[in-house]
């Protein structure tokens, strides 16, 4: 490079001299430093990623849920684990690779080597990676076949997911007999943006599944409809329930608690209203709750045979038929009863809903195949009275039937 004379620049010119001069000192600085710079490059890189990945394992918003099942620990810990490898093997083949290109640039004055070939090389990439796999796949198979060993439960449960909500029955241990279904509860206001969204918004239910702490807990899982899948994270639990099939899972909560999760498989227009909510009490309290429940259902199975045999007005039925229609039929048919075109049929207006009530009974009980009307049986005598009689009398219905309880009982038996 030229230098430059201070003769050559008059009054001002020599500040203008000194600056000039400082820069190319920096520019012939910046070469001869170049190869320590991109070694602390690399460097810097890999405490970078190093940095980033930390804190987001720390952050349990970007984590999974504190774990509360020794499967759920046993996923965590691996995960974590699994993923500080991934991490060491980024830094190794990137930091490899930018030193590479940094220090072996042709700027410093390297040549490209010329070989295409190495035995050894591709032998070494090859057991390596082989051998990190082997190291990987046995804790997480011992994991996998441990999640499968669903014998001798304290407690079996069945779950069943249905269009768009979970009924679970109790079937074995404490707790059997005990049945309910459960279904959001989050307000329509807050799902339609009138309200201020809640604490636990699309994930609150109005009844939740409850278990003792402490004790297996078998779940036996399957669907009335479509796959859904039960899901609960924090308790390592994510299952299939398929139509037609029986699949089983099982866990063990180790602290009392409340432990939300959702479907998880895409179950049609109201899937993400599905929530799961398991509630895991002390002996005695799983207890209280046990023989509450068992109360409940014998003053409901009272009330059902007295129900039966009542007779019902249409006022009384139209007003419970509502009630009923917009808690399990709104959702496709639609609260103005003109469903979804290509989707949902329209009940007003329906040759269905204004022709022959057997008819009518026999779609909402049992449902129609290859359809989306799935079937309703699961609802009461009562309840399945009030919501054909509220259809086949609301809107531009004006049939004027009234449909008893005593009718659907018949035509279940």
């Amino acid at each position: 490079m030229t230098d430059f004379k201070p003769a050559e620049y008059k009054g001002h010119s020599g500040l203008k001299y000194l600056r000039i001069k400082s820069r190319l000192k920096s520019v012939k600085i910046s070469n001869h430093v170049g190869g320590y710079m991109s070694s602390k490059l690399v460097g810097l890189a890999g405490v970078s990623a190093l940095a980033l990945y930390s804190s987001m394992a720390v952050g349990s918003k970007y984590n999974f849920p504190e774990p509360q099942s020794i499967i759920a620990r046993e996923i965590y810990d691996q995960h974590i684990w699994l993923m500080w490898i991934c991490l060491v093997i980024f830094i190794g083949v990137f930091g490899v690779m930018f030193y590479s290109i940094l220090k072996h640039r042709k700027s410093l004055g390297y040549k490209a080597a010329n070989f295409h070939h190495s035995t050894s090389v591709e032998v070494v990439w090859t057991v390596i990676p082989c051998l990190i796999l082997i190291v990987m796949a046995y804790p997480a198979t011992k994991t996998v076949i441990a999640m499968k060993d669903t014998s001798q439960p304290d407690i079996s449960i069945k779950v069943t997911g249905y269009q768009w909500m979970w009924g679970y029955d109790y079937l074995h241990g404490e707790g059997e007999g005990v049945s309910f279904f459960s279904k959001l509860s989050t307000p329509k206001a807050q799902i339609e943006n009138r309200e201020p969204k809640g604490e636990h918004y699309l994930l609150e239910v109005d009844n939740r599944l409850v278990v003792p702490v402490g004790k297996k807990v078998r779940i036996i899982l399957t669907a009335n409809d479509v796959i859904h899948a039960w899901w609960v994270p924090a308790l390592g639990i994510k299952q299939d329930a398929i139509p037609g099939f029986i699949r089983d899972t099982w866990f063990t909560a180790d602290n009392p608690g409340i432990y939300r999760g959702q479907c998880a498989e895409l179950c049609g227009k109201d899937h993400g209203y599905m929530p799961i909510v398991v509630e895991v009490l002390e002996a005695d309290a799983y207890s209280q709750w046990v023989a509450a429940q068992q109360g409940e259902l014998k003053a409901a199975a009272v009330q059902a045979t007295a129900d039966a045999e009542k007779e019902f007005t249409i006022d009384e039925l139209i007003t419970k038929g509502e009630q009923v229609y917009a808690a399990a039929c709104a959702a496709c048919h639609q609260p103005n009863g003109q469903g979804i075109p290509g989707a949902f049929a329209a009940l007003d207006g329906s040759e269905l809903v204004n022709g022959p009530v057997s008819a009518h009974i026999g779609i909402v009980v049992k449902g129609k195949t290859g359809t989306a009307m799935t079937p309703f049986g699961h609802l009461s005598d009562v309840d399945l009275a009030a919501v054909i009689t509220y259809e086949r009398n609301a809107w531009s219905n004006k049939t004027g039937d009234v449909v008893q309880p005593s009718e659907i009982s018949q035509f279940r038996n």
